[in-house]
């Protein structure tokens, strides 16, 4: 299965993915990332290296993700591993966020503690005033491909007789099992 073309019309499809890996409490971790693109090589999202799901990253690549498009009917699980995207592609993907976002990523240190909101507040104003017309990315900002191991599709039934579609990976082809609703 080559994951561009069996996603394609996802692709499409206004999404955003909540990321769940385990911790190193073995509890698990989640949080809603933006897919930035499904490319033959897997599920690309981007962040922070520094934040605290690119540290549990950098100690475990294990991953899985979760979608759901309510308006299509679509849920899809993907399990698998990350790895970090070229720096060629981290910089494709910072020219498409907005200057706020930009300066956002470059004046705050994702994940850690902050005294109050109206401090960052102004301290995010002062760096907007303060911004230069192009921003450069910050080596700490990149992104992740994950690299499925298994995917299961649920088409979503009214009736609740879904069709559940479970692909994994059997050396360099897939293979797929119907599962019951």
């Amino acid at each position: 299965m080559e994951i561009d073309n069996k996603f394609s019309y996802l692709n499409m499809q206004k999404l955003s993915v909540l990321e769940l890996q385990e911790t190193l409490a073995e509890f698990p971790h989640s949080r809603f990332v933006d897919l930035k693109e499904i490319s033959p090589s897997g599920f690309i999202f981007c962040t922070s290296y520094n934040s605290e799901k690119g540290n549990h990253l950098s100690h475990s690549p294990k991953i899985s993700l979760l979608a759901w498009w309510d308006h299509i009917g679509y849920q899809i699980r993907v399990v698998g591993t990350a790895k970090r995207i070229s720096e060629d592609l981290a910089d494709k993907f910072w020219l498409t966020r907005s200057k706020e976002a930009q300066v956002a990523t470059t004046c705050f240190k994702q994940s850690e503690v902050w005294d109050s909101e109206g401090s960052m507040e102004n301290h995010f104003s002062s760096a907007i005033a303060a911004s230069e017309a192009s921003i450069s990315r910050p080596s700490s900002w990149g992104g992740y491909s994950v690299t499925p191991h298994s995917i299961e599709i649920l088409k979503f039934k009214v009736n609740r007789v879904h069709t559940r579609e479970y692909y994994w990976g059997e050396g360099a082809s897939w293979k797929m099992w119907m599962l019951q609703p």
